[in-house]
C-alpha cells in the first residue's frame, strides 16, 4: 500500500496512526530496559525474593482490565452514533482509571507500611525497582486520563461520531497499551524474583 496515496484527512490520519505507534514502541522499549535491569540486578547478594506485592496492585489491576472494557463500550455506542451512552462509558472509564491510580498509591503506603523504602538506608534495590518501575507507569496513566478527558470532551461535543472515530479510535489504542503494560508488569514481579 503507498502511504503517499489518499485524501488528506486519510494521509492525517495514518500519520496520527503512526505517531501513536511510535510512542508506544519507545514506551515498550524504555519498560523492557527496567525490566531487564531488574532481571540482571536479581543476582545480586542482596536480591529480595520472599517480599509480598501489595494486594492493592492486584486490585488495581481488576479495575484497569474492566476500564479497558468501558472504553470498548464507549467505541461501539459512538460507532452506532450512539453519543449519549459512549459518554457514559467515557466516564466509567475515566473513574476506574482515577481509582487505579489511587490503588496504586494505596500499594506503595502498603510497601511502605511493610517496611520497603524507594530509597534510603531501609530501602532495598528490589523494591527501589518496583516502586520505579511502578510509578512510572502510573505517571503513564496520568497521560492516558489527560487524553481520556479530551476524548470524553470531544465525544460530548459531538466531534466523533460512526463517520470520525479517529481521536477515540487513537485514545483508545493507548489506554489499551497502558492495560496490557500493567498487566506484562504485575505479571512479571510476581512471577519473576
Amino acid at each position: 500500500m503507498d502511504l503517499t496515496q489518499g485524501s488528506q484527512e486519510e494521509k492525517n490520519a495514518r500519520a496520527k496512526k503512526m505517531m501513536l505507534w511510535f510512542g508506544i514502541a519507545s514506551l515498550i522499549m524504555g519498560f523492557a530496559g527496567w525490566t531487564s535491569a531488574y532481571i540482571v540486578s536479581s543476582s545480586r547478594a542482596d536480591w529480595l525474593t520472599d517480599y509480598q506485592l501489595p494486594s492493592a496492585f492486584l486490585y488495581s489491576t481488576l479495575l484497569i482490565i474492566i476500564s479497558s472494557g468501558t472504553y470498548i463500550l464507549a467505541k461501539q455506542a459512538v460507532s452506532k452514533d450512539n453519543i449519549s451512552l459512549g459518554v457514559k462509558f467515557l466516564l466509567a472509564t475515566m473513574v476506574l482509571g482515577v481509582g487505579f491510580i489511587f490503588l496504586q498509591f494505596t500499594g506503595f503506603s502498603q510497601l511502605i507500611g511493610e517496611g520497603y523504602y524507594f530509597t534510603g538506608p531501609t530501602s532495598s534495590i528490589t523494591m527501589s525497582y518496583i516502586f520505579l518501575i511502578a510509578a512510572v507507569h502510573v505517571l503513564h496513566v496520568v497521560a492516558g486520563l489527560i487524553s481520556l478527558a479530551v476524548v470524553l470532551f470531544n465525544t460530548y461535543k459531538k466531534k466523533y461520531s460512526s463517520k470520525n472515530m479517529l481521536g477515540l479510535e487513537l485514545g483508545a489504542t493507548f489506554w489499551h497499551f497502558l492495560d496490557g503494560l500493567w498487566i506484562y508488569l504485575i505479571l512479571f514481579f510476581y512471577f519473576f524474583r
